[in-house]
Formats: structure tokens, C-alpha cells, sequence
């Protein structure tokens, strides 16, 4: 879990309420029970979850270094319109045994996507992925877009180098002593050591900005506790340094000129108090034809835990032709 990485995630224990405001929430009367599976794929075995309905979804979680659990069950919310397809990503949450940090790749994680698709039957599929789980989406669709039916990138990660360094350059001007605060923790022997309690003090601050509403960031902090271990930990930041080297390490790492070929209905969802630089969402809109973006008010990089009832409305209004393009919620 690298100084540097952004969009890690983290898992939440409980359901929360209903932002003020809102109504009815869409999946509040959920009853469908979810379906555990496994997919082997090289030394490993996939963990997929799958609940839910209709038109299937394939969830990628960010990251890349946390797992699936972190969306749940918030996410499920949708489980009411859509069939959710869930997996956690080689090498991490419960598809860690047996897998070595070095068996992970860019490509390899793009292949888990496809064995995934097939084993589930779903073509063409469509994608939501969440911050991490974006890039790895956009990936995936530029090898196979005629496999993709629609993306929904929620929260989206940077698509390019030149965006993920001017993430850091924002992070530093208004965030200095943060900065700094997390880089000594990065230096302690306890976070090198992946002891939990160095890296849950590192998340402490690198999450605050996140939200928009503090009451999540705090059950968020406090679910880390139950997140972390030191062997998933040291596992799960190598995986992360060999995914940073395939992507935002490499100066010439640039998605959005090829982004520009795809055909592919796309829904960007973002909030306005997103902690990674609004550019970065827009950037991705006006890179893919025809694509909309969603800005949603009083969220912050967990649209679907701070705001579910307005993410709920841009996806049934996306899958039926009826969102507007730049609308606030």
C-alpha cells in the first residue's frame, strides 16, 4: 500500500442509512441470497459472489490492492434492477492463496476479467468499476470492446500519467502537512513490516478528504481493524507496486487517445467533494464519444455508500436512455 496510491479502498462492516433527503431507497427490500463460486485461473482460485437479477454486472473493486468486501453491501443495492457478479482480484482479499506477488500483472488481471465473463456466461457484459477497478475496466474494453455493452465508471482513477501526477501535485499544494505526515509513517519500520496498526494511522489521514459526510469516514477507519493483516498486507502492496510499474509509473502511460475508438455507452459517476481531481473524471467523459458524466453533490470518492439513492436513479436512468449529461444530484 505504496505512499502513492490513491485509490485503495477499504471494507465496511455495516449497512448505512439513507442520505437526508431522500426517499424510498432503491434495494432496501432485497431477498435474494448471494451465490458463492470459485474460478481457478493459474495457481489461483477466484472468489465470485453473485446476487441479485436481470441484467448482469461484472463489479471490479479498487485498489488495486483491497478486495470486494469494501463495497458490501452498500453495492447490493442494486442487487433489485441487476444481477451483480462480484470477484475478488488474484492475489488479494480471498483470492490470495496460493498466489505469488510475481504472478500478477496488468495483463494477468485483464485475463481474470475474461476467464470471469466466460465463466459466467455474460456476452457482452457490462462493467462497473469502482476507482482502481476503473483503469482496469478501460483496460480490458480497448482489448475487447466488442465484448462490453455499456461501462460504468464510478469514482474513475486516473486514465493517464500525466493525470495521476497531477493528482500528486494537487495532493501536495493544499495538503503539504499531510503529505508529510503520511511519508514519515511510510518511513516507520512498522509500516514497512506491514504491522496494521502503522498502516490503519497511514489510512487515518490519507482518507480524511474523501467524504463529504464524517460519519463515513469514520466507519471506515474503524473497519480497518478487521481488514488488515500483516501477511495480506506485505502480499497485497507488492501486487500493487508491480501494477503501479504496468501503468501511472511509466511516463508514457496514456489511456485517453485510445479511449477515443470506442463505441461503448459509458456512464462516469463522480461527487463534488471527490478527494482525486475533478479533471480526471472529465478527461475520461470527453476522451470516450458520447459518454456522460454524473457529478453527484455531497459525495465524495464513495459515491454508492454517501449518496446509494442518487447513484441508484443514474444507472436506471443511464440503462434507459434518460440521464443528462453533467447533472447534479
Amino acid at each position: 500500500m505504496k505512499t502513492t496510491l490513491v485509490i485503495a479502498v477499504i471494507a465496511l462492516a455495516s449497512a448505512v442509512g439513507v442520505p437526508t433527503g431522500s426517499t424510498t431507497e432503491p434495494g432496501s427490500q432485497r431477498s435474494a441470497t448471494p451465490r458463492e463460486s470459485r474460478i481457478p485461473v493459474g495457481n489461483a482460485n477466484l472468489y465470485c459472489r453473485e446476487v441479485g437479477r436481470g441484467r448482469s454486472i461484472i463489479v471490479l473493486h479498487g485498489g488495486p490492492d483491497f478486495d470486494q468486501s469494501y463495497l458490501l453491501p452498500e453495492m447490493d443495492r442494486l442487487s433489485d434492477s441487476f444481477r451483480l457478479i462480484y470477484y475478488d482480484q488474484r492475489g488479494r482479499g480471498k483470492s490470495a492463496d496460493g498466489v505469488r506477488p510475481e504472478d500478477v500483472t496488468l495483463a494477468s488481471d485483464i485475463a481474470d476479467l475474461e476467464k470471469v465473463r466466460q465463466h459466467f456466461q455474460v456476452d457482452p457484459v457490462v462493467l462497473l468499476g469502482h476507482s482502481w477497478g476503473t483503469v482496469l475496466a478501460l483496460e480490458y474494453a480497448l482489448r475487447y470492446p466488442e465484448r462490453v455493452s455499456h461501462m460504468i465508471l464510478m469514482n474513475p482513477a486516473p486514465a493517464s500519467a500525466d493525470d495521476y501526477k497531477q493528482l500528486r501535485t494537487e495532493w501536495l499544494e493544499k495538503r503539504a502537512d499531510d503529505m508529510e505526515h503520511r511519508k514519515t509513517i511510510a518511513a516507520s519500520a512498522a509500516y514497512k513490516e506491514g504491522d496494521p496498526d502503522a498502516v490503519i494511522a497511514y489510512y487515518r489521514i490519507h482518507f480524511k478528504p474523501a467524504f463529504a459526510r464524517p460519519e463515513y469516514y469514520e466507519k471506515v477507519i474503524a473497519s480497518l481493524t478487521a481488514s488488515f493483516t500483516k501477511e495480506g498486507i506485505l502480499k497485497a502492496r507488492a501486487i500493487e507496486d508491480r501494477l503501479m510499474n504496468d501503468t501511472w509509473s511509466m511516463p508514457e502511460y496514456d489511456l485517453l487517445p485510445k479511449l477515443k475508438s470506442l463505441r461503448i455507452p459509458t456512464l462516469v459517476i463522480s461527487g463534488d467533494h471527490e478527494f482525486i481531481p475533478a479533471a480526471t473524471a472529465e478527461h475520461i467523459r470527453q476522451a470516450i464519444p458520447n459518454a456522460r458524466l454524473a457529478t453527484l453533490k455531497g459525495c465524495g470518492h464513495f459515491t454508492y455508500l454517501e449518496c446509494p439513492v442518487a447513484v441508484h436513479q443514474q444507472i436506471d436512468a443511464f440503462f434507459r436512455g434518460g440521464m443528462k449529461p453533467d447533472r447534479l444530484h
